[in-house]
């Protein structure tokens, strides 16, 4: 598991050492960094999947657009550069220091310091570089491990894919890449460990995943009890958790890399198009697609998973998020709802969750007065999933306004 990200002169933090858990939530005001942690990690996925040779850092891809190195250097102390680092639990760490002109499009690797376990290893731009390591620490398995989770982790963002007539087929896991020293194994990583099925930043590969998903097999902590343990029947009865009677089927359309959707919420209806059935559920599937073809110890990270949702949608996938968490799947996610955080204070509660293992941090804007104002604040559950702190701005509008109706304020 990664146990925290340090950023160092990337977009509007100085510094900051950011703790993570199996759950982990970034709240806050906006334009305030919650976005910008999930970028730096999507900006390490997307360099390692596209480029695994690559000693640059590839600011825009498949995964994240972030411009030129001027958009992702720190606008008040930083100038041509910026740090990442990756913490595992058990300490092992790996430190990348980037740097290029106000213009480029790309930043190149100054720099990489790594340690796992008893090995201790340094580059600098000059040597050749794999999944963003040096290679030699990738005879360490705790290495092989940290390049495996973020080249395969999940991201999806805000802005997912809404009802479509059709969607793409295609392989659910990316073709193997071949190097300057030969192939990587069929559909593998670093470790030779088979690539999770790939649902897409927009969630636009979705329905392909379904369609190859008949033998998929889901964790066995997320198995929804009387229903097949493969991924399409424990899709539908996760989905008939937010949307009671949910049922879909996906169908190839003859002679093209193309599948239809056809969804229903009830026996009693035919299968309608996507456009027929509102965007809530389209928001919904990707979530869940992803979460339940998720593997062990990987990493699933998610923008504003709310949108679309009643509000006892939102609390249900805090929830939801929250059993995915304690099964095993690493999850970030990045919200605005009071219900979703709710939700997982009630998993919490009925102990589907340790609260040791939930993460809350909420983000401010930096302070240009106060240069050693923290950014984040960071409260802590309890068992009954109570909240130890309420910063200024913490989920608190509904109390604010409630004051303001009473007269109170």
């Amino acid at each position: 598991m990664l146990a925290r990200i340090d950023l160092r002169y990337f977009k509007c933090f100085t510094l900051l050492k950011l703790p993570l858990r199996p759950l982990t939530l970034l709240s806050g005001t906006n334009a305030s960094g919650k976005s910008s942690v999930i970028q730096a990690l999507a900006l390490l996925h997307q360099t390692m999947r596209e480029h695994e040779w690559s000693s640059h850092f590839v600011l825009n891809g498949s995964a994240v657009h972030l411009g030129t190195t001027a958009d992702v250097i720190d606008q008040v102390q930083g100038h041509r550069a910026f740090g990442i680092s990756l913490q595992q639990a058990d300490g092992s760490y790996v430190q990348w220091e980037a740097e290029g002109e106000r213009d480029d499009m790309a930043m190149g690797v100054k720099r990489v310091s790594a340690e796992f376990g008893a090995g201790r290893f340094d580059a600098d731009g000059s040597k050749p570089l794999r999944y963003l390591l040096p290679h030699d620490a990738l005879s360490s398995a705790k290495a092989m491990w940290l390049a495996d989770c973020v080249r395969q982790l999940t991201y999806l963002t805000a802005e997912r894919l809404g009802p479509r007539e059709t969607y793409p087929l295609g392989d659910p896991r990316h073709a193997p890449v071949v190097g300057p020293q030969g192939a990587l194994p069929l559909n593998g990583g670093v470790s030779g460990k088979e690539d999770p099925p790939v649902v897409g930043p927009q969630g636009q590969h979705t329905a392909s995943v379904l369609y190859h998903g008949d033998e998929t097999r889901v964790l066995k902590k997320l198995v929804a009890v009387g229903e097949a343990s493969t991924l399409r029947h424990q899709v539908e009865a996760r989905m008939q958790g937010f949307f009671p009677g949910c049922e879909f089927v996906v169908e190839k359309v003859s002679k093209a890399n193309a599948v239809t959707l056809g969804i229903r919420t009830s026996r009693s209806m035919d299968f309608h198009r996507p456009v027929h059935t509102g965007f809530g559920l389209t928001q919904v599937l990707p979530i869940v697609v992803a979460a339940l073809s998720a593997e062990e110890d990987s990493l699933l990270m998610i923008e504003n998973p709310e949108v679309h949702l009643h509000p006892a949608g939102q609390a249900h996938m805090g929830e939801f998020l929250a059993e995915v968490a304690a099964a095993g799947v690493q999850v970030i996610l990045e919200t605005h709802s009071d219900h979703v955080l709710n939700g997982i204070r009630r998993a919490v509660k009925r102990n589907a969750l340790s609260p040791d293992d939930a993460a809350l941090h909420f983000f401010r804007p930096r302070d240009e007065k106060d240069e050693d104002a923290a950014q984040v604040h960071s409260p802590a559950l309890d068992r009954d999933g109570n909240i130890d702190s309420w910063p200024d701005g913490f989920f608190d509008q509904f109390d604010k306004d409630m004051n303001h109706f009473a007269g109170w304020s």
